[in-house]
């Protein structure tokens, strides 16, 4: 039956489809797939020896046989993932599902067939007990019917009745101890898929962590990243001030060539009083209209001279201004050089 899956005497209980997986079986913590799409999941019961098993086959090969016993459990690992350590097979097997719903199905379905498995073995053992007692109760009866009769076709009979009985007593005490091999055995084999299962629960705990470091590792890099972008827009707003500085600057060094050019009007002005100084020497009688006109061309001379020392003091204060606001100028600059050689080495580093 091991062999000939879902013959006759096999009648399948309950079907789904999951991918399944298998535990690796040297390191006992990482899943292998055992099939590469989602592939059939049937349970079948067995008529004839009362037993339910779990199987499944991808093409020609299969991939799930296990029978299942009322010693295993079936564990829900997340929303969609369940496993069961079967220790005849001496493996664990995996199965992932689409839906949170087909997984409560199967466990369902799992516990009930377990249970049905549990009550199958406890009719066995019932009926293996009263066998034993009923043939031990006949082998007595034959001994007394042997001594009372010593002849005759009844006590030819009743011996071979207590041969066939002591025979079948004999073979049952063989296969109690076979029993009891293969229950110690089980027991071993469930000890050791129990250790393998709790290594995969903490692998499983250990790949969380890991998910967990690399989410908080993932989330600081995105803070970084809008560190930089804050930092490359200040260096925008940086070169936008430079811009507008260098505005500034074209637009003094107009007004100070406006500035020059009016100085040299006025000087052109000033060459003009000598002249009129001889044309008041001419003109002798117009001499008092002529100091009047002169007093009132010293007076604009002495305007001039003071409009132009201002303009001097302001030409000069405009140099000053200029050379304190060029050496500002200079200033930003070496720190946004500076700024880009550290932002360049920060980039090259990570």
């Amino acid at each position: 039956m091991e062999k000939n899956l879902g013959t006759s005497k096999e009648q399948p209980i309950f079907t789904t489809r999951a991918h399944v997986f298998q535990i690796d079986p040297n390191t006992k913590k990482n899943w292998v797939p055992a099939s590469k799409q989602a592939v059939t999941v049937s349970y079948f019961y067995d008529v004839t020896r009362n037993s339910y098993r779990i199987i499944s086959v991808d093409g020609a090969k299969v991939i799930i046989n296990s029978t299942i016993t009322p010693n295993m459990t079936f564990t829900k690992t997340s929303q969609k993932f369940g496993q069961w350590a079967d220790s005849r097979a001496n493996t664990v097997f995996g199965l992932g599902f689409s839906s949170e719903q087909q997984l409560t199905k199967f466990a369902e379905k799992f516990q009930e067939v377990k249970e049905a498995a549990r009550l199958a073995r406890d009719k066995s053992q019932e009926k293996i007990e009263t066998s034993s007692n009923h043939s031990q109760a006949s082998s007595i009866n034959g001994t007394d019917d042997e001594k009372a009769s010593s002849a005759g076709p009844a006590n030819t009979h009743l011996k071979s009745e207590n041969n066939k009985l002591k025979i079948a007593l004999t073979q049952s005490a063989a296969n109690v101890k076979k029993w009891e091999i293969e229950l110690q055995t089980l027991r071993e084999s469930n000890a050791r898929l129990t250790t393998a299962l709790q290594d995969s629960a903490a692998s499983v705990e250990q790949w969380k962590r890991q998910f967990s470091l690399c989410h908080d590792e993932n989330d600081r890099l995105r803070n970084k990243i809008d560190e930089l972008e804050e930092q490359c827009s200040e260096i925008n707003r940086e070169k936008e001030k430079n811009t507008q500085l260098k505005r500034r600057i074209e637009e003094l060094e107009l007004e100070l060539r406006e500035k020059e050019t009016e100085l040299t009007d006025l000087r052109k002005q000033s060459e003009i009083i000598p002249q009129l100084m001889s044309e008041c020497e001419y003109v002798s009688e117009k001499l008092e209209a002529a100091e009047r006109d002169n007093q009132n061309l010293e007076d604009k001379v002495r305007s001039l001279k003071t409009d132009m020392e201002e303009s001097k003091y302001r030409q000069r204060h405009l140099k000053v201004e200029l050379k304190s606001f060029l050496e500002v100028l200079d200033g930003k600059i070496d720190d946004l050089h500076n700024f880009r050689r550290g932002l360049s080495k920060l980039g090259a580093d990570n």
